[in-house]
């Protein structure tokens, strides 16, 4: 005999839709499910006072809480990096790991594989961000690492246990075949990490690329006669580009300028976070140097970018307050955009039959409180 379950009511002082905004909306959830929305809302319903809005998700997180999934690849490093940023009201997420050698690789796999089989929340899959990328645009990636696509890193991401995986890879360094390949096994394809001419990135994307890691970050430029990648970025209505909007990877008048292009349709926000997001670190070991922090910026001694310390509600309220993005677009580019990225057609918005993902942030654009499907992991003053 099925034990039925009991539906919760909420009711938002504020509501957005995907479309809108609204105010005082009845949020119905039953079974970790969206099962009604109105403008009825009753005494009883519990109160959330503030903005609700569909929770964030986030294909490119290298850590947070303290670690970094490179150095502790195992299931246990995923649930603390998902718990430190549901505090800034991430409900869904891609765990990325960064160049390095197939042990690692397959360490990371078994770890992401384990999530998925146990339906961690919020794990969506993997992004591997390497290692098949450019050496003069490998930013902190290890050179030593960095090598050609083999057959046996296409084993590694053609399985079919990880859930949705993502690959970025610089396409001068893989063939359309390779990226055909891929594709057909069901991996979505980003470049990025890449010193790459128009014609060939071109040619990836024929192929089924998708995506841009990080636009304008570790990419060939745009000048009169080299298009580079950026163009290609700014252009293609074909493929998506994620954006780190910590004003420090991006100038602010950049951010703007691909908005304008790309229309949060085919934006996304990305954190490209380290292990300090959530977490009280100012210097963390990376290879044989350290990525050092300085206020909310990381970096290599030498001054490298290292990843960010960017979390999602503030690059939302990054792009709204300081970049001029209306927040209904800003919101869908945390939001509904990666979730059509990625293929996710039950996350990325509120309506009826999507997985209960939310987020409560106030009026400064804060979090507040998060649910993924329906039940609330992370709140105001939350510890770790």
């Amino acid at each position: 005999m099925t034990q039925e379950s009991t539906p919760t009511y909420y009711q938002a002082s504020q509501f957005f839709d995907g479309q809108g905004i609204q105010d005082n909306v009845r949020l119905t959830i039953d079974g970790g499910v969206i099962t009604a929305i109105d403008t009825n809302p009753q005494p009883t319903d519990l109160p959330l006072n503030g903005l609700v809005t569909a929770g964030f998700i986030d294909t490119q997180v290298n850590g947070g809480g303290g670690v970094l999934f490179n150095q502790q690849p195992s299931l246990a490093t995923i649930q603390k990096i998902r718990q430190a940023h549901s505090l800034f009201g991430t409900t869904a997420m891609l765990p990325t790991l960064i160049t390095d050698n197939l042990e690692i690789m397959q360490q990371a796999a078994e770890a992401i594989a384990e999530a998925i089989e146990q339906q961690e929340p919020g794990i969506l899959g993997v992004h591997f961000e390497g290692p098949h990328l450019s050496v003069p645009k490998r930013g902190i990636h290890s050179e030593k690492t960095i090598r050609p696509l083999s057959d046996d890193e296409m084993q590694i991401f053609c399985r079919q246990d990880l859930g949705q995986v993502m690959v970025t890879v610089a396409p001068e360094n893989v063939t359309p075949q390779q990226i055909a390949k891929l594709v057909d096994c069901g991996v979505i394809v980003s470049l990025g990490h890449s010193n790459a001419d128009i014609e060939t990135v071109l040619k990836a994307i024929d192929a089924g690329a998708t995506g841009f890691t990080h636009l304008f970050n570790a990419m060939s430029g745009l000048t009169a006669r080299n298009p580079g990648m950026l163009a290609a970025g700014l252009h293609d209505e074909r493929v998506f580009c994620g954006i780190i909007a910590d004003e420090l990877h991006v100038h602010p008048y950049n951010c703007r300028l691909v908005f304008q292009c790309k229309g949060w349709q085919r934006l996304m926000i990305v954190t490209d976070a380290m292990a300090h997001v959530g977490a009280d670190v100012d210097s963390l070991p990376w290879l044989d140097t350290e990525i050092i922090r300085q206020g909310n910026k990381l970096t290599l001694p030498d001054g490298t970018l290292a990843g960010s310390a960017l979390d999602m509600s503030s690059a939302v309220r990054n792009l709204h307050h300081n970049m001029d993005v209306p927040l209904v677009s800003a919101l869908n580019m945390a939001s509904s955009t990666p979730a059509e990225f990625l293929a996710c057609s039950n996350r990325g918005k509120l309506e009826v039959g999507m997985q209960a993902d939310f987020v409560l942030l106030n009026e400064q654009l804060h979090t507040l409180g998060c649910w993924i499907a329906g039940v609330q992991v992370a709140r105001e003053g939350a510890q770790l």
